[in-house]
């Protein structure tokens, strides 16, 4: 297992529980997450092409490994229905080495 900075927990907003619950099992299923909480109906207030939106949203917190970033984000915009999906990245830099040991090991497994 390599250093905390190496794993990354990634945020990303979803129009519906049911898109999210999609991205959630394709990150899981493909490896390129170890763990993905969904977290319903956060209200989410924003500019848009000029204005201030509101929505209600579901809110997915991925924890994976840094070096899986890009694939992750290519798998997300895949299926997200947002042109511009929020996708953001934030480094653990710590954390129960037991964890991030089993956060490295789960995504370290064949990836379909």
């Amino acid at each position: 297992m390599g250093t905390a900075t190496e794993h990354l927990v990634v945020f990303i907003t979803a129009q519906s529980e049911d898109e999210a619950s999609k991205i959630a099992r394709t990150l899981v299923e493909r490896r390129l997450a170890a763990c993905v909480n969904s977290i319903q109906d956060v209200r989410s207030l924003y500019w848009w092409q000029g204005s201030i939106e509101s929505a209600h949203e579901t809110l997915l917190i991925i924890k994976t490994r840094a070096s899986l970033l890009s694939e992750l984000i290519e798998a997300v915009k895949k299926e997200h229905s947002y042109s511009v999906p929020e996708i953001i990245a934030l480094p653990i830099i710590g954390g129960d080495a037991d964890y991030l040991h089993w956060l490295e090991s789960e995504t370290s497994q064949k990836r379909t």
